[in-house]
C-alpha cells in the first residue's frame, strides 16, 4: 500500500497579500509538522475573493503565474505539492485562477471557465480543463462554480486525472440565510457537488473554501476530502480548519471501478453532443 496524506483548507483571506502569505505559511508548516504530501488552499487565497458579485467590487491584486508571488508559494510549498487561488494577470486580462506547485516548480494552472452572477465583470473566462502529472499523482483543478457542471469533472476524469482539487469561495445564502452555516441550503449544495462529482467520476476528490465574511459574502467553510465512492473521508465542517485523510489512491480507485466502472461504462455516442 502506498498511502498519500492531503489536506484540504477551509480559512479567510482578504487584501492583505503578506498577510495572506503569512497564514499560508502557518498553514503549510502545520500541514508540513502532520506530514501532508498534497494541500488545497482556498480560492483567492492569494489576494481575496470579490467583496460583492455585482461587478462593482474592489479588484485583487493581478499576479502572473510566473511573477514574485507564485515563486514565494512555491519556495513555501518546497517538497510538498500545493494548489492555492489567485487573481492570474495575462496581459490586459484578468482571470480566476488556481495554480498548482512544488519541488520548485509550477506543475499546473487552471482558469475559471464557469462565471456565476457578474464574476465576468472582474474576470476573463478560462476555455479547457486538462489533468497534469505530479509527484502524487495525476491531478486535475476546478474552481468553485466549475463543480456545478458536471462535463468539468468528467474531462478531468478522461484526461486521467486521479485527484480532482477543486478550490471554492463558496458563499451560503444571499436570501432567507440561516443563522447556523450548517443549515444553510448553499452549504448543502456545496456537500453534493463535492460528494457527487467524486462518485459519478470515481476519483478523489480534494475540496478547500474560503471561511469567515468579506465583503457582503459569508463562507460557508466545509473543507473535505472525499473518496472514489462519494465517501467523505475527512471535512471541516463549517467552521475554519484543515481536513486531513490518507488514501491510497490507486487502489482506492481501482477498488471503485472493479465492478462498476463508470468510465469504462460510458456510452458516448448515444449522448448527443
Amino acid at each position: 500500500m502506498s498511502m498519500l496524506r492531503m489536506a484540504a483548507v477551509a480559512e479567510p483571506f482578504d487584501r492583505d497579500l503578506d498577510g495572506d502569505f503569512e497564514r499560508i505559511a502557518k498553514i503549510i508548516a502545520a500541514a508540513r509538522a502532520e506530514g501532508v504530501r498534497l494541500l488545497a488552499l482556498p480560492e483567492a487565497c492569494l489576494g481575496g475573493y470579490l467583496a460583492d458579485l455585482n461587478g462593482a467590487a474592489e479588484q485583487p491584486p493581478a499576479l502572473r503565474v510566473d511573477g514574485p508571488e507564485i515563486a514565494r508559494l512555491t519556495e513555501l510549498a518546497g517538497d510538498m505539492v500545493v494548489c492555492a487561488g489567485y487573481c492570474e494577470a495575462d496581459g490586459d486580462r484578468r482571470y480566476n485562477s488556481v495554480v498548482c506547485v512544488g519541488g520548485g516548480r509550477v506543475l499546473g494552472n487552471h482558469r475559471k471557465v464557469h462565471q456565476p452572477l457578474r464574476e465576468d465583470a472582474s474576470y476573463a473566462s478560462g476555455d479547457g480543463f486538462a489533468a497534469f502529472d505530479t509527484p502524487v499523482g495525476r491531478i486535475g483543478m476546478l474552481i468553485c462554480y466549475d463543480k456545478a457542471f458536471p462535463e468539468s469533472a468528467r474531462a478531468l476524469a478522461l484526461d486521467g486525472a486521479q485527484i480532482v482539487v477543486c478550490v471554492s469561495a463558496w458563499p451560503g445564502s444571499r436570501t432567507g440565510a440561516p443563522e447556523n452555516l450548517a443549515d444553510d441550503r448553499w452549504t448543502r449544495r456545496f456537500d453534493l457537488f463535492d460528494r457527487a462529482r467524486a462518485l459519478e467520476n470515481q476519483v478523489v476528490w480534494l475540496s478547500a473554501n474560503q471561511a469567515g465574511t468579506f465583503g457582503s459574502l459569508r463562507f460557508v467553510c466545509s473543507a473535505k476530502v472525499v473518496d472514489p465512492g462519494g465517501d467523505v473521508l475527512a471535512t471541516t465542517g463549517v467552521v475554519p480548519g484543515m481536513a486531513i485523510a490518507d488514501i491510497d489512491v490507486t487502489a482506492a480507485l481501482e477498488a471503485a471501478r472493479r465492478h462498476m466502472g463508470h468510465l469504462r461504462d460510458r456510452r458516448p455516442d448515444t449522448y448527443g453532443s
